[in-house]
């Protein structure tokens, strides 16, 4: 691995709690690097009158001074999202959207929650009978079949690449297709059949699904349909690294260090459950930020020597 794509920590998720934990690491004299782009994240269209010291401003304008502040203290941005994560040794290795490969001596998800229905008919009767929203842990159970996976972003363009070694045939839907060149090229290259500009009516099948209707009419022949809205979500991110989520099964369980089960990874901000307020979210990107950089020091400290902690002093 080249030690220049070596980071101390990275950061997913380019929200209030990321833009926090990226200040906070990045003060500790660490290589940093925050992914994500500030537009996906809700605030960004918020407007805000009940954070502390501000009578009124826009998330927009918060965001974009926020990223201003973690660069200032050193931090990089990389205006994509991780494809795939896994654990090698004590390095988490990610591969981005456009194909580049970094490492992380550790890792602080916060990418908030995605709001992930659909809301159309049969997606509710049918869920775990052929839908899905996770490909990574669901897409096994439809080798051989004809799927289709619906999102026009990083999750299901990646879930379209993925299901493509497991599936016969991979439908790609999307209103418009947002990713970066690299993953765009990949997917057209791919045998992935992409129905982009296309509305969904409704799912269909009695106990199981049969097909995926669309608003033109047209009936896509389909035993499952993954929904993957977003970026990777907190179903995806738990299957990949094994960590813990609490009991409803929708956000990533943390001690009051913002740590996970995984040593080396840590959570903040909506992906850790309610409330989903701002406030919350700068405060545990603050304490994920800081124990990260401690965690990632020590490993550091100890691969490399007193020589390595001396030269960021």
């Amino acid at each position: 691995m080249d030690q220049k794509q070596i980071f101390d920590v990275v950061i997913l998720g380019c929200g209030p709690a990321g833009i926090q934990a990226a200040i906070h690491a990045s003060r500790k004299k660490i290589r940093v690097l925050l992914m994500g782009r500030l537009n996906k994240s809700s605030l960004f269209w918020a407007h805000v009158e009940n954070f502390m010291g501000m009578f009124k401003t826009s998330g927009e304008e918060m965001l974009t001074t926020g990223l201003a502040q973690a660069k200032s203290f050193g931090t990089e941005v990389l205006e994509e999202d991780a494809l795939h994560i896994a654990q090698t040794g004590r390095l988490f290795e990610i591969q981005t959207e456009s194909g580049v490969q970094l490492c992380a001596r550790a890792l602080i998800i916060a990418t908030g929650t995605t709001r992930n229905k659909l809301g159309v008919p049969g997606e509710k009767e049918l869920l775990g009978r052929g839908v899905s929203y996770c490909v990574d842990c669901d897409g096994g159970f439809f080798r051989g079949e004809d799927v289709a996976i619906i999102g026009g972003q990083s999750a299901a363009a990646g879930g379209a690449l993925t299901l493509l070694a497991l599936a016969k045939s991979v439908h790609l839907v999307a209103d418009s297709l947002d990713v970066a060149p690299l993953l765009k090229a990949k997917l057209a290259q791919s045998g992935a059949i992409l129905h982009e500009g296309a509305k969904i009516k409704a799912i269909t099948g009695e106990t199981q699904v049969t097909g995926l209707e669309l608003a033109d009419g047209t009936t896509l022949p389909v035993a499952g349909v993954f929904i993957e809205l977003g970026a990777k979500g907190v179903l995806e991110l738990a299957a990949s690294l094994g960590l813990n989520l609490d009991e409803s099964m929708k956000y990533i369980d943390t001690d009051k260090r913002q740590a996970t089960n995984v040593p080396g990874v840590f959570a903040a901000g909506d992906i850790c459950g309610a409330p989903l307020q701002m406030a919350k979210a700068v405060g545990e990107g603050c304490v994920a930020g800081t124990n990260a950089a401690a965690y990632a020091k020590n490993m550091k400290l100890a691969q490399e020597g007193p020589e390595a902690g001396r030269e960021e002093q």
